[in-house]
């Protein structure tokens, strides 16, 4: 890359940095310190704005980098990256979003500790939380470096080992400073950037074709190298048995784990009432349908403008698809147009990274503070306390985030969210779906629930050749995989539903008919609700 384009790239990723940077210092200055207010905003956020926020919170480096990456190299089956998320948000908008507002304050603890004993299940949760969290950090610090690598025009360690560093110093600034209030700008901002970035590259790709889809998709199958395969089912998740299984495994994966991701569900806590966060979710639905089509149209552009093995040669996993679009598009390298435009990307890529990691690092933090620190020391910590505990744990977070994309820097980023969504549907949504809707849920079942869907899940990725046994794996030297799949949510979903009703029916516990029949009534009309 020129230098003018490494210099343009860093001022206007630097500008919003520095916008950023005010927000989180004008927020720091007029906050009240109390846990409402570091975890929820105060409540104060109109459906639009949380609509706009959760947009910005889910449309991450795996949509914008990872989804249109795998569509250039992989054809139709990367395309089912972009319709499990968007169908995700279905089961959001049905099951979760108006009964998770009514019956929790903050973290997802706060809905299955209503009418269970609170100190095993806060405990649970709370690792499962932080687990996933952490996992759906590595993603965007993975996307990170492989964005500055491109930048920089440098393939070195060194340099995408100090942008990750330098991503994480800045969440931890963000959350520890702004707390939810400053997040949630930081997202708004982040959405709306996103969205006028994607409109502007998505219109340029249909010019270049005259409007004409079919020409773009001959082009594409044209420069792919896989002839009429690219535009088949297959390509990726063909073949043999073991990958169809994937393919079934990824799809249950991305369907049912945006309703556990912990930095979704706590986007729900800031609006106030559970009527403003449904309208939330209707609008945030709009934005990501819009924004999920459009990166069909950018993967093709990509595979028919840039080619399928130029982007595979700049980067294995496909993630710098985009950047490399919007140079050609912009009149190539070398050129004022492609300079300014693969500028302009690449900063709307960085401000897409920095607004979800913010989001991640606060949900996470909140459950270290909230669910285990509190849970351990209910009776001496005060809200304050609490608050402080959170900042602490977003570095510790951060740190640990860091250290493992180090290890993932030539993973696809919208893979590695997969992975994050199968330990959330596994860990996180059955036990929220037996607690709102099944009376004989248990302490146990909660408890066995969680653990039963995070470790299996854990397990079967370790075992799996997404470590080991493969080019791609984190380890491509050793080889002790076990487990055939490369997402584990066909088995470990099922686990995680499983292991809450064996709990459940195998507890001495009595429900609690009246707690139940409290948290049901909460849950459905809002009375009583913070």
């Amino acid at each position: 890359m020129t230098g003018d384009h490494q210099t343009l790239a860093l001022v206007l990723f630097s500008a919003f940095v520095a916008v950023t940077l005010g927000i989180t210092t004008w927020v720091s200055r007029a906050r009240r310190g109390s846990a409402e207010e570091f975890y929820a905003g105060g409540r104060l956020f109109s459906p639009m704005e949380n609509g706009f926020a959760i947009a910005g919170d889910y449309m991450s480096a795996a949509s914008f980098l990872g989804i249109s990456g795998l569509i250039a190299l992989f054809g139709y089956d990367g395309m089912l990256y972009s319709v499990g998320f968007l169908v995700a948000w279905l089961v959001v908008l049905l099951l979760v979003a108006e009964l998770v507002r009514n019956c929790g304050r903050f973290t997802l603890a706060d809905v299955v500790a209503a009418r269970m004993r609170e100190r095993p299940v806060r405990i649970a949760a709370g690792i499962s939380s932080v687990t996933v969290s952490v996992l759906y950090l590595v993603a965007q610090m993975v996307g990170a470096g492989s964005l500055v690598a491109l930048l920089l025009g440098s393939t070195s360690a060194a340099a995408r080992t100090w942008t990750v560093i330098g991503v994480g110093a800045l969440m931890v600034v963000y959350v520890s400073l702004g707390g939810m209030r400053a997040t949630t700008w930081i997202q708004i901002v982040k959405a709306v950037l996103l969205m006028a970035g994607a409109i502007t590259l998505t219109v340029l790709v249909l010019i270049r074709f005259h409007g004409n889809v079919n020409a773009l998709l001959d082009t594409a199958v044209a420069h792919s190298g896989h002839g009429a395969e690219f535009l088949a089912p297959g390509l990726k998740y063909g073949g043999d048995p073991t990958a169809r299984l994937d393919f079934v495994s990824l799809g249950l994966a991305l369907v049912l784990g945006t309703a556990g991701l912990p930095h979704i569900l706590s986007r729900f806590y800031t609006v106030p009432t559970a009527r403003a966060a449904r309208r939330s979710v209707v609008w945030s639905i709009g934005l990501i349908g819009g924004f999920y089509l459009m990166t069909i149209v950018l993967g093709f552009g990509a595979a028919a403008l840039v080619g399928s093995d130029a982007v595979r040669a700049s980067n294995p996993a496909g993630n710098t698809a985009v950047p490399l679009l919007a140079l050609d598009l912009g009149g190539g390298a070398g050129s004022t147009g492609g300079t300014v435009l693969f500028a302009v990307v690449a900063a709307v890529a960085f401000a897409t990274i920095l607004a979800v990691v913010a989001g991640i690092t606060l949900a996470s933090s909140a459950s270290v503070a909230h669910d285990l620190y509190a849970s351990l020391r209910r009776r001496r910590a005060a809200p304050r306390g609490e608050v402080a505990v959170a900042r602490t744990a977003a570095v510790g977070i951060g740190a640990v985030a860091i250290g493992l994309s180090l290890l993932a820097q030539e993973l696809n980023v919208a893979f590695l969210v997969a992975l994050a969504f199968a330990v959330a549907a596994s860990a996180n949504l059955p036990v929220l779906l037996y607690s709102l809707f099944w009376r004989r849920f248990t302490t146990r079942g909660a408890v066995w629930s969680v653990y039963g869907g995070l470790f299996p899940a854990l397990l079967l990725v370790a075992l799996s050749p997404v470590v080991s046994g493969s080019p791609e794996a984190l380890f491509p030297g050793l080889d002790f995989h076990f487990f055939p799949l490369q997402n584990p949510g066909l088995v470990s979903i099922p686990l995680g539903f499983l292991a809450g009703w064996i709990g459940t029916v195998t507890s001495r516990e009595e429900p609690d008919a009246a707690k139940h029949a409290q948290t049901e009534v909460r849950s459905l009309t809002g009375a009583g609700a913070v």
